[in-house]
């Protein structure tokens, strides 16, 4: 057994432990990113076989959404309790998740099925970050930053590719199935693994937090999802729906900080070395999962490719995003300084999605710009990580991280949400009960003109990106110390 309370968190940590540690908690870290986009290449034969279309963006959308709502709880709870045993819980419901998915006999119970899945792949990714917390201290984790990144990357971005093999070679339901014997696997691995009890005082649930945050952000993005196609941005219903949102987002500020024990870490958000890179996470994950979403599915529909073609024509992506990742962890292993590499990057990216704007399409070229959209892409999640790590402390390690997976899944939520909506409204006469077939018996100029102003946007918003990470202070790990 691998015990956290030894000695080990606070020497040297050689490769070769790292890569124990890092082993057992790979699945789960897998499992979380792989699902936010397994569906991508494969959700114009899903649709096609089980319908409703305009509830399409709802397979991805749906899981992201959960996993926004659920993950603080798990930050909480993982903090306070058992991390370990909160991991294990999570991967008991994201597999129950997976059985209602893969029985689906239509669209509207196969969403639930994903809902289910993003409640538990919310303690995914963050618990297991949190368990390498346990061992690792953070100026010692940028040695091995780029293992993240990477395993993030090759999940999220090879997901559409598995996708689509699977989905041409076998039936979408194997994208499910599949799920069982590894979390099986995964938690007979996380049985050997010992970690520290919390000393954090076990106060009262805030409830009325827990209750108000999911129901602030299905209201969100419900609007964003349905607005120009389901009502008019103008409308009554929407004016009333954003309204509602609005108002119980300042009930739930309000009651935030007033809570003894509110499940957001206010007094840290507070913080400008902490909001601003969770801000930049928020952005970068909105260009990152509208690319990864509608990409294969611009590909199928405006060139005609199938499933598995559009998923090899992400591979570059893939590739520029890990180089982006691996540079990143290397340069702030050596100099201890984060704060440039995004702002570099985002910039990268924000030229690469104005080319794809502008540029005739052709799939060859796109796929070529995807590698320098990931090379901008892979360097946010490194350096924000490590810094908000670093600062937050080892008591707040789970809150924090769950912050970030929080940040990065609300930015996939909306910038899937926005980038469908624009694109489905301005394709003429598209509407709710349009079906693929609509969209591929449309004109190609109607749809290649909407995907190209779709990525006009996404450059709009990685220059942002750019800009909100060039705000951060200048910080140096060297001066934090890897003692927690």
């Amino acid at each position: 057994m691998i015990n956290s309370s030894s000695s080990t968190a606070s020497l040297l940590v050689s490769k070769k432990n790292f890569l124990h540690i890092f082993s057992i908690v790979f699945l789960p870290m897998f499992l979380a990113a792989v699902d936010q986009t397994l569906l991508a290449t494969a959700t114009p034969t899903i649709v096609n076989e089980l319908g409703g279309m305009h509830l399409a963006s709802w397979i991805i959308i749906g899981y992201l959404l959960a996993t926004a709502a659920s993950v603080p709880i798990y930050g909480w709870l993982g903090d306070r309790f058992n991390r370990r045993n909160m991991l294990i819980v999570a991967l008991v419901i994201f597999t129950l998740g997976s059985i209602v998915s893969a029985l689906a006999p239509s669209m509207p119970i196969l969403v639930v099925g994903r809902v289910i899945q993003g409640l538990g792949g919310g303690g995914l990714m963050s618990l297991s970050q949190a368990l390498i917390g346990e061992f690792v201290p953070p100026r010692q984790r940028a040695r091995f930053q780029g293992y993240f990144a990477s395993l993030f990357a090759i999940a999220s971005i090879g997901g559409p590719v598995i996708g689509g093999f699977v989905v041409t070679y076998l039936s979408w339901q194997w994208l499910f199935w599949v799920n069982i014997p590894i979390i099986i696997f995964a938690i007979s691995r996380l049985m050997s693994l010992t970690t520290t009890k919390s000393t954090l005082h076990k106060g009262k649930i805030d409830w009325t937090g827990l209750i108000l945050f999911p129901i602030i952000m299905t209201t969100l993005i419900y609007w964003l999802t349905s607005g120009g196609h389901g009502f008019g941005w103008l409308s009554l219903e929407s004016v009333m729906i954003i309204g509602a949102c609005v108002l119980l987002t300042i009930v739930f500020i309000i009651q935030q900080k007033k809570a003894l024990h509110s499940f957001l870490p206010l007094t840290l958000l507070y913080k400008k070395e902490i909001y601003i890179p969770l801000t930049s996470t928020f952005l970068f994950a909105a260009c990152l999962f509208a690319l990864i979403f509608f990409l294969p599915i611009y590909l199928q529909i405006g060139f005609g490719a199938n499933a598995s073609t559009s998923g090899l024509l992400l591979l570059p992506l893939t590739i520029g995003t890990i180089t982006g990742a691996y540079t990143t962890g290397k340069i702030i292993s050596q100099t201890g300084v984060p704060k440039w590499i995004p702002v570099v990057g985002m910039s990268i990216t924000t030229i690469a999605f104005l080319l794809l704007g502008l540029l005739p399409p052709v799939p060859e070229l796109i796929a070529g710009l995807g590698f320098f959209c990931g090379i901008g892409l892979g360097t946010v999640m490194p350096s924000t990580q490590l810094l908000i790590q670093s600062l937050a402390g080892k008591e707040n390690l789970g809150r924090i991280i769950s912050m970030a997976s929080l940040s990065r899944s609300l930015g996939a939520s909306m910038g899937t949400a926005l980038f469908g909506a624009l694109i489905y409204a301005l394709i003429p006469n598209f509407n709710r009960n349009s079906g693929i077939e609509f969209l591929l018996n449309s004109p190609r100029e109607n749809i290649i003109n909407a995907f190209q102003t779709g990525f006009l946007v996404a450059a709009i918003i990685a220059f942002c990106c750019a800009v909100n990470a060039a705000r951060a202070p200048r910080i140096s790990l060297d001066d934090l110390g890897d003692e927690w």
